[in-house]
């Protein structure tokens, strides 16, 4: 990671930690950079947050005043942009979003020409850039000034994309689907309402302020109570950006991103579709997943937290499917990154393929309980490598044996240290979590 962009780019506090100038000078130096040897086109989409806006209005200016033409979706999900970038014969891609942050915080994601996540390297150019350490870019003058171009079209593209991966109607299914308040709200409803469901749809009324609060796939315990309530078949949770998604069954249970892979993983298995027998998970997959993956005799792979991560191993070595726990779920053959929606879609497909319910399918998978909890600190370097903390980890690691797990990890967009717990039952969990935060607590490093 770098000094301003992590794992899933620039991302901090509106004028904060990230402002207007920051986003002004990022736009200066992609529209110089990607206009070297031709006028540069770059599209951006945006999500609801009340300073996305802004921030699109500063890319826009620091763009077009080097010279290259600004195409803009609007309200918009990551994966619509990805989408748009690869098949519209753009050179870069820019998403103002912070996905399932709160909405004081937001972000810049740049994605390259293939629709995905931008190089290190490149990423390295734009902050040296952003500190002064190289010289200054030339403005564009006369007809060499860059232009702003609505393209609301290229989302409507997309939206017609997810409606043709679709293998049979919805029709007689009661779905819902909670859109966090976020972009899923300019574009879910209208795909399932095309392919025949009757949709049900909650928070979907962005007003700037209350995108991820109290809804959408971080707090899933909404959409729970509303298919209990309305008695519906399935449901689907999107996060700010519409990259995830969770799903909840007719019982009212949630489905993460762990159940996903493997629903998915053995009917494309079953189907012959499933390349090299294998799925790419992350460190954070639960070991239910790989118990039932066992069972099924589907082999797995191991990346880092991050779809980042998972979509370079899944390039590597040519899998189709990979993704986390969270809900960021890769179908390689539709997409290059975590599409909450298009997720949604083929859960869809091996439940009318196979004529069951999703919880019947979720059911050969049996999540160990789990435990993470974020821990403020002031520097997150100093806190994983303690002296003090790490005794703890590995006193930890050794009392659960082949039992359980802990893993303690730098959160890549927060300045937080996240710990995790995996054992036989929730008070273990919660006693091992506990016991690694207090030592962080004694030796200082925890911020309230």
């Amino acid at each position: 990671m770098g000094k301003y962009f992590g794992t899933d780019g620039f991302r901090g506090e509106a004028n904060v930690t990230l402002n207007v100038e920051h986003a002004y000078k990022v736009g200066r130096f992609l529209g110089w950079y990607y206009g070297q040897n031709h006028k540069a086109r770059v599209v951006i989409g945006k999500d609801t947050r009340r300073s996305s806006y802004m921030f699109e209005y500063s890319l826009v200016a620091g763009l077009t005043a080097s010279g290259a033409e600004a195409y803009l979706l609007h309200v918009t999900t990551t994966p619509s942009v990805s989408y748009v970038v690869r098949t519209e014969d753009f050179d870069c891609g820019i998403m103002i979003s912070a996905s399932h942050n709160p909405f004081h915080d937001n972000g810049i994601k740049v994605l390259n020409g293939q629709g995905y996540k931008l190089e290190a390297e490149v990423e390295e150019k734009i902050e040296a850039y952003l500190d002064g350490e190289t010289e200054e870019i030339p403005f564009a003058t006369g007809a060499d000034i860059g232009r702003t171009v609505d393209f609301v079209a290229g989302r409507n593209r997309y939206i017609g994309h997810l409606i043709s991966l679709a293998t049979r109607s919805f029709k007689n299914y009661k779905i819902g689907l909670d859109c966090a308040n976020g972009s899923s709200s300019a574009i879910a409803k209208s795909v399932f309402d095309a392919l025949g469901a009757k949709t049900y749809v909650i928070n979907n009324e962005p007003d700037g302020t209350n995108i991820n609060t109290k809804c959408g796939s971080t707090h899933i315990e909404y959409l729970q109570e509303f298919v209990r309530e309305k008695g519906l078949d399935l449901a689907f949770a999107y996060d700010g950006d519409a990259d995830r998604c969770i799903a909840v069954d007719e019982n009212g249970d949630v489905v993460d991103g762990d159940k996903i892979l493997y629903i998915c993983g053995k009917y494309l298995k079953e189907n012959g579709r499933l390349d090299n027998n294998t799925i790419v998970t992350t460190i954070m997959s639960n070991l239910g997943l790989y118990k039932a993956c066992d069972k099924a005799g589907i082999s797995y792979e191991k990346t880092a937290v991050g779809d980042k991560y998972v979509y370079e191993n899944m390039m590597k070595n040519g899998h189709c499917l990979g993704g986390e726990q969270s809900g960021h779920i890769i179908f390689s053959k539709h997409a290059v990154t975590g599409d909450g929606i298009l997720t949604s879609l083929m859960i869809m497909e091996v439940i009318t393929e196979k004529k069951m319910s999703l919880g019947k399918l979720a059911s050969e998978v049996r999540i160990y309980p789990q435990l993470l909890k974020n821990v403020r600190v002031a520097d997150k370097k100093t806190a994983r490598e303690n002296p003090a903390v790490t005794a703890a980890v590995e006193a930890v690691g050794k009392a659960l044996g082949d039992d359980g797990r802990i893993l303690v990890r730098e959160s890549g967009t927060e300045p937080v240290i996240r710990v995790m717990v995996e054992a036989a039952d929730d008070a273990l969990c919660e006693k091992y979590v506990d016991q690694v935060i207090n030592v962080m607590k004694e030796q200082g490093l925890v911020i309230a």
